[in-house]
């Protein structure tokens, strides 16, 4: 066991949290940096890519989210992909470079029935081709978790989006402890959490160190942990909200890093509107994960030959598939 093992925690407070987040940017980055390289050796990073199966008419009513039935946005409900088209779109993925397949569904929650078949369908599919396979689809039994993790899925997402208790000003569909209840469901099925929040959504450096301290205190952390800068958009109630400064995301990723070193800190929504700069001091900060493709769902995405310079230009090399 390493001689670092000791920075492995389950018990921060949100005391300490916030003492992370607003010391010196420097400083913060060259402790995460350090932790990261003590966990994560090497410059490698996970490319991952993202696709909308069943886009729109969601029951939610999340404030950020253009998908949302309760809002009237440029993005329609669309017919559901059928497992075809879904794993041409994988095979084109694993030819550009992508490890990592992830595919969402607007959903509030998983059903029984013909979809839910093909959501297995589209898994087994997946990894036969030698991709991990994730998915995002709401809330879901003991028994669904159970069959897609016997398909083989390797993640599910479901993220806290933001602490308990700024929650209720962004959802009020679903509670905070459906979400934890989702995501225990997940775990007790031998599945990897794949779950992080949203920034720049109006909440207070204690909300995001609230959010950070339920991630951090999972036993144990999240495999995979999300980092997204909300995305504005119009016809959404946050259409109105400035986007963030790239330095408060390149803060998070950071502590997000110091808190669990083992993840995989992806930088996700939001990434197309940083420079290169900002994203190479993202991977500084410890982000070894990044979706990889034109769309993030509904939103836009960096190029993906755009993305290929970057890693090329900074030395870094694509995470293979299962790696630990």
């Amino acid at each position: 066991m390493p001689a670092t093992a000791s920075l492995l925690r389950h018990d921060w407070t949100t005391v300490e949290i916030l003492a992370l987040l607003q010391q010196p940017l420097l400083d913060l980055v060259y402790q995460a940096q350090t932790v990261h390289r003590q966990y994560n050796p090497g410059n490698a990073i996970q490319l991952a890519t993202l696709l909308s199966v069943k886009t729109g008419g969601c029951a939610e009513n999340c404030a950020y989210c253009p998908q949302s039935a309760h809002y009237q946005t440029s993005i329609k409900p669309e017919p559901t992909m059928t497992v075809a088209e879904v794993m041409a779109t994988a095979q084109r993925a694993k030819e550009v470079g992508a490890t990592r397949f992830c595919m969402g569904w607007a959903w509030r929650e998983i059903r029984d029935g013909k979809a839910f078949d093909d959501m297995l369908d589209m898994v087994r599919g997946v990894r036969s081709i030698g991709l991990e396979a994730c998915v995002t689809a709401g809330m879901l039994t003991d028994t669904q978790a159970e069959r897609l993790a016997a398909a083989g899925l390797s993640a599910y997402n479901h993220n806290l989006d933001t602490s308990p208790e700024y929650y209720d000003q962004i959802i009020t569909t679903r509670t905070y402890g459906d979400r934890l209840r989702t995501l225990d469901c997940v775990r007790q099925a031998g599945i990897t959490l794949c779950c992080g929040g949203i920034v720049g959504m109006g909440e207070s450096l204690q909300d995001r160190a609230r959010m950070l301290e339920i991630l951090a205190t999972m036993q144990p952390h999240p495999e995979s942990v999300p980092i997204n800068a909300l995305t504005a958009v119009e016809g959404t109630p946050l259409q109105e909200q400035q986007p963030i400064d790239p330095l408060e995301l390149v803060r998070m990723c950071a502590t997000a890093r110091i808190l669990m070193p083992k993840a995989r800190i992806r930088l996700s929504a939001g990434r197309s509107n940083l420079s290169r700069e900002a994203q190479v001091l993202c991977f500084m900060a410890g982000v070894n994960s990044i979706f990889y493709g034109e769309k993030l769902l509904t939103t836009g995405n960096p190029d993906r030959d755009a993305d290929r310079q970057l890693l090329e230009d900074i030395g870094a090399t694509a995470l293979q598939p299962f790696a630990e």
